[in-house]
């Protein structure tokens, strides 16, 4: 028995208040990569509730819920991300966080509470549909080495994997009422770079008797800019980016002994990306060396690109523009940002789209990662309901 997608839309209109209400509470409650503990349990007592069976634990706090349907048919999956990030929520809403410096910038509790109303939905459905679909709240997500490698490493899914799986992402530039997908390569990959300079320290009256470790960290920042502008392909989208620069005992009349960077990089090829790390280290040794120091280079290979799945992406995109019309769903380009989800996408057919959150009319504008990032909550509405009928 075929289900519509009227149906499907009054279903989720139905449960859109306690999805917010699922939402307002992650919100209240962040928790970072890793340290989910009460959000986990958050969840179990709602599948409890609704007497869902479920697998926990799986790298540190994940869940794995599953529905079955009414007869046998295929087996599918869908994700969505439960750690915060450590930044101090700046919005005055009552469901702001009530943890210190530790706040839902990134939406992930939007996509759990948007997949917690997926869920109500087919299970009020479940005679009707055919096969099975696994629910997996995921941690870690904002932290090497990523929850899902974790789970993926762990055999959360068993013997084998899901026909294909799908993920939603908040986009507060896209207008609420909106979604949007790429089929191929989508995200970067993301690796962290950790660079120490060592020199001699000395009074900054007196240079010459020492070996100037700041001025040897900013000769290496200015250098390894040729990565990215001699050392690929322009048409190979690549980002190098250092965030943070820390010196050991230095002051305004000392020159510190040590200094120590960190930053990124990120790439849309494989084999660039490893190429790459090797120009790193050459150009950081090189540099210190030339000016007589030593440096010591140490990179944590992250994230893989993520890849749509193209005959998935296909299916996707058609059946988001039945539920929503042609002008609804738009097509986006490559981001260098990246995501865990990416290790899904190398053992599984795989689909990670953006549902719209944003309200420029209502001021809802903020960028994740900052510290006034919210959301207009029809997106959850949405949210649940598109999940539900991509899911079938």
């Amino acid at each position: 028995m075929s289900i519509s997608i009227a149906e499907i839309k009054a279903l989720a209109q139905k449960y859109k208040s306690q999805v917010i209400s699922y939402r307002h509470y992650l919100h209240a409650h962040p928790e970072l990569s890793f340290e989910e503990e009460q959000t986990a349990a958050y969840i179990r007592s709602f599948l409890e509730d609704h007497q869902i069976p479920y697998t926990s634990g799986w790298g540190g706090h994940g869940i794995i819920a599953t529905l079955y349907g009414g007869q046998a048919g295929p087996r599918r999956a869908f994700r969505a991300d439960i750690d915060a990030l450590p930044i101090q929520e700046e919005n005055d809403k009552p469901y702001a966080s009530q943890h210190p410096g530790k706040m839902h910038a990134c939406g992930h509790d939007v996509h759990s509470s948007s997949m917690m109303g997926a869920i109500l939905i087919l299970k009020e459905l479940s005679e009707r549909w055919s096969g099975s679909i696994d629910f997996v709240f995921q941690p870690g997500e904002e932290k090497h080495p990523g929850g899902a490698s974790l789970m993926l490493n762990e055999g959360a899914f068993g013997a084998s994997y899901p026909e294909f799986i799908l993920g939603q992402h908040v986009y507060p530039s896209m207008e609420v009422g909106k979604v949007g997908y790429r089929s191929g390569q989508y995200m970067a990959s993301a690796d962290e770079l950790y660079i120490t300079v060592r020199g001699k320290g000395g009074h900054a009256a007196t240079p010459h008797h020492a070996i100037d470790t700041i001025l040897v960290a900013a000769h290496i920042v200015t250098a390894l800019q040729q990565v990215i502008s001699r050392k690929v392909d322009p048409i190979s989208p690549s980002v190098l980016t250092i965030g943070k620069i820390n010196s050991t005992g230095g002051a305004t009349n000392i020159i510190p002994e040590e200094v120590k960077m960190e930053g990124t990089f990120r790439a849309m090829d494989e084999k660039w990306r490893y190429e790459a790390h090797e120009h790193i280290k050459n150009i950081c040794e090189g540099t210190a060396a030339a000016m007589g120091a030593s440096c010591e280079v140490y990179i944590s290979v992250g994230y893989p690109s993520l890849i749509n799945d193209d005959k998935v992406t296909e299916v996707v995109a058609d059946k988001m523009k039945a539920y929503l019309g042609d002008e609804m769903v738009e097509e986006l380009p490559i981001r260098l940002a990246a995501e865990d989800f990416s290790y899904y996408t190398q053992v599984m057919p795989a689909c990670f789209y953006r549902l719209g959150t944003g309200n420029k009319a209502r001021g809802i504008t903020s960028a994740v990662h900052t510290p006034t990032f919210d959301i207009d909550e029809d997106a959850l509405e949405l949210g649940s309901g598109l999940a539900a009928w991509l899911l079938i």
